[in-house]
């Protein structure tokens, strides 16, 4: 059945106009940002925030079976979904309509040294993904990955996206497995602690292997498919992707988590990632569902004629 092409693009930003543009350089606001910080530390009372390196010695608590105990609720406040490197303000898909809902705030990146070392190949290749972010190509067979962000589309994050999506998840441990329930789609994947399981090919989460370095639960996770986006910016990697995670709890509230990701396939060397995770401790706190597939069933299936918006209950 022959495909349509839906383009869900903004239309151009004009970033000259108004306050954004006085900001629009990412250096002007890392400036300002900077200037800011100055004058608050010289305000009598006020407390800067700490370093995520400036946490004292922690020594985590134990599960009943005597490893380190990362259970609970967590999540990161980084606006990394939408891009891994820094970034200036952005507004969101039809400013003119939805004006600042969507916008991306401004924000320093998780990447190490703020740049992916792709090959030159996949830097273009990640331009025309960013072009190409919100163009939905509507097919009924593999088409359907050329363009567009796969979670636009209502597909699984992969990692390590999936621990930097504005969701929380869920840590649960065994001494043979640690299992991580994302919120966004219902997403699970398995740590293997007891023995390396071997990695399935062509899957979103990959295959995780875990093991203890000290207080750090190491996860080697490799496994994964071909259509694997990091963030909305386009910045993405290939089936060959290989990414070893380091767990870390530095204080009853924080967790530090850190990547090295390479793929020969894409990339010229092996990189880093780290940013911070926070523990819910609400006396409510849980997931939620967010099932996304109801609500792109209108844009993914009316086009091919498989999506009725009236049905009856009879």
């Amino acid at each position: 059945m022959p495909g349509s092409r839906i383009d869900w693009r903004h239309r151009p930003f004009d970033s000259k106009k108004g306050v954004v543009g006085m900001l629009n350089r990412f250096e002007t606001l890392h400036t300002a940002l900077r200037l800011a910080a100055v004058s608050l530390v010289a305000i009598p009372g006020f407390v800067q925030a700490q370093d995520e390196n400036s946490f004292p010695a922690y020594t985590p608590p134990r599960t009943e079976h005597g490893t380190p105990d990362l259970q609970g609720i967590w999540q990161s406040f980084t606006t990394a979904n939408w891009n891994i490197v820094s970034h200036s303000v952005e507004p969101g898909p039809f400013p003119e309509i939805m004006g600042a809902w969507g916008a991306l705030r401004a924000s320093f990146g998780i990447v190490e040294g703020d740049e992916v070392p792709y090959q030159d190949w996949a830097l273009e290749e990640r331009q025309r993904n960013y072009d190409n972010r919100t163009v939905v190509n509507v097919t009924n067979d593999p088409r359907r990955f050329d363009t567009g962000d796969p979670e636009m589309q209502c597909f699984r994050a992969g990692v390590p996206r999936a621990n930097y999506m504005p969701y929380p998840f869920q840590i649960f441990q065994t001494p043979e497995q640690i299992l991580i329930v994302y919120e966004y789609k219902g997403a699970y994947r398995t740590v293997y602690m007891d023995y390396d399981r071997p990695r399935l090919d062509a899957s979103w989460m990959g295959t995780s292997n875990g093991s203890w370095d000290g207080d750090t639960l190491v996860v080697d996770v490799a496994g994964f498919n071909d259509h694997l986006w990091l963030d909305r910016a386009g910045n993405f990697a290939s089936d060959t992707l290989h990414v070893v995670e380091r767990w870390t709890r530095v204080s009853p509230y924080h967790m530090r988590y850190e990547a090295t990701i390479e793929d020969p396939n894409v990339y010229t060397r092996p990189w880093n990632i780290s940013f911070m995770l926070y523990r819910h401790v609400e006396a409510n706190a849980e997931l939620k569902e967010f099932q996304c597939i109801p609500i792109v069933e209108p844009m993914m299936y009316k086009p091919l004629g498989f999506y009725e918006e009236d049905v009856s209950n009879d």
